[in-house]
């Protein structure tokens, strides 16, 4: 063995399971079960599924996944980066502060979507749930991966994947939306500096398996531009 071999830090590899959604809409609550297999879970895909809160879309957000988690008796900490709910002024609140912080926001917003999701997040926290605003850096994401700890996150698949925006569910540039996503991130290549990604998608540019590699350069802007669809967010996991 080389001298630089010897000295190269090596890769963190979760073994997380990989879970095809089965529409085009479960992509959350399908990263949710994969993480809890991952932890020694039998809570079948379907149970996930069904108990899971969705929007009118069909789709879910990050905090109700946090809140199902809470339900089977894990431990649930969520990283938002979302302006249209949380305030930059609000990260050194406590818990109680904050959701009277909410409350008020939530009287005040016009989207009905919006409005569910500040909804959402002070059931979250009035459930046990707890926030963290740390700095969305690549040392944050790896020391996550070096405590065990998958990273369920919600993002932008348009940014993520180069694909044209969505309409209807087909890609179409003109008159297309941005497009959310969950995956999980499981691992992390420092040589390369490449995140390992499960991916429940069977639409996924990158792999059909659902298993790829990706720059942290283009997962982390992907993270925060999660921010369109209210889920620029981190949800960790733990047993208790």
């Amino acid at each position: 063995m080389t001298e630089s071999n010897a000295t190269d830090p090596k890769p963190i590899l979760l073994d997380v399971p990989r879970f095809e959604q089965p529409d085009d809409v479960t992509c959350g609550p399908t990263c949710l079960a994969q993480v809890y297999r991952f932890f020694g879970s039998e809570r079948t895909l379907t149970d996930v599924i069904r108990e899971t809160r969705r929007n009118a879309d069909g789709g879910t957000l990050a905090v109700y996944l946090g809140i199902s988690a809470l339900k089977n008796r894990f431990r649930a900490t969520i990283y938002p980066y979302s302006l249209q709910v949380f305030d930059p002024t609000w990260r050194e609140l406590g818990i109680s502060s904050t959701i009277e912080k909410l409350c008020q926001r939530k009287e005040l917003v016009r989207s009905p979507k919006l409005r569910q999701a500040i909804g959402a997040y002070i059931t979250y926290l009035q459930e046990g749930g707890r926030l963290r605003f740390d700095e969305l850096t690549r040392d944050l994401l790896v020391g996550l991966l070096q405590g065990g700890q998958p990273i369920l996150t919600g993002l932008s698949a348009t940014y993520l994947y180069r694909t044209p925006r969505e309409y209807n569910n087909q890609y179409d540039d003109i008159r297309g939306d941005p497009a959310g996503h969950f995956v999980v991130i499981c691992g992390y290549y420092p040589k390369s500096d490449k995140f390992v990604i499960r991916d429940p998608s069977t639409h996924s540019p990158f792999s059909r398996s659902g298993k790829y590699s990706v720059p942290a350069e283009r997962l982390i802007p992907a993270i925060l531009l999660g921010e369109v669809t209210y889920d620029a967010v981190l949800l960790v996991l733990s047993p208790r």
